[in-house]
């Protein structure tokens, strides 16, 4: 066939979007010199609820991509999302990183950065505000924004707590019938 005439292939959407956090040089010091190697810190998500964090190492930049991305997808978890927010204010101390986050109102934004703000971007979380404490390093806040995020419970409506609804929707299903 020539160029013209071969059937089209649009292109798919992957699975999840990806941002690279951090791409280290590390050095190994051997008997005839240094050996070079790349660690990747990638973050990945569906902007749907799932998100997760990985690191690979490879002996080229693309290698320690794939490994990494291979490790974010073992890691992802589920954010119970509340009105594109969170539920309740987290607190949480991971080795030195200290993560903090709010819930904020509808049109807030995401007040945060660095690796806290590509994590709760990939989670799908709209408004929200945080605040970043104690080490700068990239891979950990991102680990202790994602252990955050996993300790958040899925918040329960007044009514739901106390049956109302239920009640509510039996009342009207006997009242249409």
């Amino acid at each position: 066939m020539s160029r013209d005439n071969r059937p089209r292939t649009k292109k798919e959407k992957p699975e999840y979007d990806q941002k690279l956090l951090d791409l280290a040089r590390v050095t190994r010091v051997v008997k005839g010199g240094r050996r070079f190697r790349f660690r990747a810190s990638l973050v990945i998500g569906n902007r749907k609820g799932k998100v997760g964090v990985g690191v690979g190492k490879g002996a080229d930049v693309s290698d320690s991509i794939k490994k990494a991305f291979d490790d974010a997808k073992k890691n992802l978890i589920d954010v119970p999302m509340q009105k594109n927010t969170i539920a309740h204010e987290v607190f949480i101390k991971m080795g030195s990183a200290k993560v903090m986050l709010k819930p904020a109102a509808k049109g807030r934004g995401i007040v945060a950065g660095g690796a806290v703000r590509a994590v709760v971007d990939y989670a799908g979380i709209k408004d929200i505000v945080s605040k970043s404490l104690g080490t700068a390093n990239k891979l950990n806040v991102a680990r202790a924004t994602v252990k955050a995020l996993e300790s958040l419970k899925a918040a329960r409506n007044r009514e739901d707590r106390t049956g109302e609804k239920a009640k509510r929707e039996r009342m009207d299903s006997a009242v249409v019938e």
